[in-house]
Formats: C-alpha cells, structure tokens, sequence
C-alpha cells in the first residue's frame, strides 16, 4: 500500500488520515503534542463540509456533543442589549451555527473514527523534508527517519514544517490580535454567545460550552506585531493596559489571564500560488488560512481534507491527484478568504461614533425589517459554506 504522512491532529489532520485509510493507503499521523488536545474554542461546521461530517456518520455524534449555544447576542455601551439573532436551524447561515462545537470535541470524533486504521505518532514532530522521484525522507525531532510516499501538512496556519518546503507562503494580517481563554461559569452566565462591542478598537466574547465552562475571547485592533510571540506575562500586561476601564464583564476575563488556559492570535490569512510540491501538500490552514472571523476556516479545513483524499483515491498519479484537489478547492477558498468590505473592524470600532453606527445597523437587522436586508445582512454573517460541491468518492 502507499504509504502517507499526515502531519497535524487537530481537524483537517484526522479528516484526511481517516478517508485515505479508506481508500487504501498506509497513513501515519504525527503529531507534536504529547496527545489529542481537548482545550479550544467553539468552531462551527457548515455547508459542505457538514456533509463530510454527515458522510463519516457523525452528523448525529458531532450534533450530540454540541456547546448548546442559542444565539448571538451583542452588546452596547454599558452592555446593554442592542441585538438578538437566534441560532440557525439549517447547515449554513447565522453567526451561531446550527452544528456548534468545541475544537477538542470535534478532533476527538474524527480521531477516533479513523483510529483502528490509521497509525498515530504523538509527541514528535517533522525536522526535515527531503523528496526525490521516488518518495519523500523524512526527519523527526526524536531522530527518527522513515520514507514515505506522499506527505501531508496539515499543521495550521503557524506550519513548520510548510517552510520547509514552500518559502512561498504569504500572510496577510489583519490588524487584530485576539486572546482565547477557558474562564469558570457563573451564575448569571447564559447559553448564548454574548458579543461585547467595547469600542476603541476592542471586543469581549463569551461562549458558553458543555463542560461547565466559559470560552471567553478579548480582541483588540492593533497595527503592532508579534505579541503573539511575547511572553505570557507581557500579553497579560499588555491586554490589562488596553482594557482598562472596558466595562460589562471585562475584569473578569482580565482577572482571568493569570491562571486560565490562554492562547494569543495575530490574525492572519495565509496564501500560496501552489498547495503541492512534488509530492508534499497542504491542506487546512497551512494552505490557505481564512481566520476565525470568516467564520468558515473548519468548513474549508473539512471540505479540503475529503476533497484531497477522493483525488487521490481516484488517481494512482499523485501530481494528477494533487492538480485536481486545488482545481476544485481553489476558488472556495478565494470566497471564503474574501472577508465582507470593512472586516474585521467594521464590528470593532474604534471611535464612539462608529460604535453607536454598528449597533444601530444591528438593531436594524435584528428586527422584523430584517427580512428586506437579508442579502445585505446576510453577506456579514453567513459565510459561502454552500457553495462547493463535494467530489463523489470513488
């Protein structure tokens, strides 16, 4: 059998191990944490790659282990209540999707499905990358060296081993930098999302989840980079000093940063002429990275992951196999990396005016006149998850 490298166990990573375990290849995943990870943030699953999910038979099992997320709802100055959208009830639209679940849960479900056929190496990583006609060296940092067939980067939008081999890779940031954090619930905590328009740039979310917690988020809009790569402790300093004084439930998250899981985002997209080299690819973020506030980057990593493995379980030529992948993904992932005009600081203002424009639109498009604004409205909060065909398998 081919034998296959999948690098990376978060989403795209198992999706594309379990399919091509399917269509007869030889898979090993590796992956650089010590084991599946369980922590982050609520992610949605739309469209078409609902449909992935619904052909691996976990629809029902991804729906089961849902947050529970009712909606959206934001809030103005003083947090108070300007907008309420109910969550969707169909595969696509809505800021809450209807198949809303946590990171952890999802990876967990497609490790699992493929795990009795596929090979799982934790705790390792790639080194070094050498391919020939023939296959592909591979080095890990535990020393260890093995020859594959075919490679696959499914790392994220952070890929080491991406620069390995496509010094190519642009990223485009966008001028916001976000913390994630895991933050005990209370009392007066709800089931719905709660989106805290703080102005001056800057926003608070919580979310609820199903494990008796809150996934909490503070954003703020900056032109600076690389405080993603600054100590924990500048980043908590650094997010105190801007938040000060935010209001609503913003201590809280502060109070927070000392002790709680945290994880700081400089968001980014990423870009590449080509997703294949030789017979190395990439899938998911490493490829094409869209961000969190496209709102379809586990979309894009689950239709990818699939729409790779049926092109080469439909051709033994693995450049016939890889050119076809990226004719069909392309122009998806173009959509979904076309980020409504003005994002993302349409919805963090940064001056007091702008604030009280955006909640206003938001009331606007919470009411019944909602229904004659629905093309408009929609653009801002339903990604283009419909509009990909899936291959059929083999």
């Amino acid at each position: 059998m081919p034998t296959v490298l999948v690098s990376g166990a978060s989403i795209a990573g198992p999706t594309t191990a379990s399919w091509l375990a399917r269509a007869g290849f030889d898979v090993t995943v590796v992956e650089r944490f010590d084991a599946l990870r369980d922590d982050g943030q609520n992610i949605d699953v739309r469209g078409a790659a609902r449909e992935v999910i619904r052909r691996m038979g976990l629809e029902e099992a991804a729906l089961a282990a849902g947050t529970g997320e009712q909606g959206t709802v934001f809030l103005g100055a003083g947090g108070r209540e300007v907008a309420r959208f109910p969550a969707s009830t169909d595969d696509t639209s809505g800021a809450t999707a209807e198949m809303e679940i946590l990171r952890g849960r999802l990876g967990q479900l497609l490790h699992d499905h493929g795990a009795d056929d596929v090979a799982y190496l934790f705790g390792d990583q790639i080194t070094g990358l050498d391919q020939d006609a023939g296959g592909v060296d591979v080095t890990f940092a535990s020393g260890k060296e093995q020859r594959f067939d075919l490679v696959v980067l499914a790392e994220g939008v952070n890929s080491r081993s991406r620069d390995l081999v496509f010094a190519q890779a642009q990223r485009r940031y966008l001028g916001m930098v976000i913390a994630y954090l895991t933050i005990p619930r209370q009392d007066d905590d709800t089931d719905w999302w709660r989106w805290y328009v703080a102005g001056r740039g800057r926003g608070v979310n919580l979310r609820p989840d199903d494990v008796g917690t809150i996934r909490a988020a503070i954003n703020m809009m900056t032109d600076t980079r690389g405080i993603d790569d600054l100590p924990r402790e500048a980043q908590t300093t650094l997010f105190r000093r801007t938040f000060a004084g935010a209001g609503w439930q913003t201590d809280r998250v502060l109070d927070a940063m000392d002790d709680a899981p945290m994880y700081v985002e400089d968001l980014s997209q990423v870009t590449l002429p080509r997703w294949s080299q030789g017979r190395i690819a990439l899938v998911g973020d490493a490829a094409w990275c869209a961000t969190p506030v496209s709102g379809i980057g586990t979309t894009l990593a689950l239709s990818g992951a699939y729409t790779l493995a049926a092109s080469l379980a439909a051709d033994t030529d693995h450049r016939a196999a890889f050119a076809e992948y990226e004719r069909r993904m392309r122009p998806f992932v173009e959509k979904g990396q076309s980020l409504p005009p003005g994002t993302p600081r349409i919805a963090n203002p940064r001056t007091e005016l702008g604030r009280r424009a955006f909640t206003s639109v938001l009331k606007v498009a919470a009411s019944p006149l909602a229904t004659s604004l629905g093309g408009v409205l929609g653009r801002f909060t339903t990604p283009p998850a419909d509009r990909y065909e899936l291959p059929d398998w083999p």
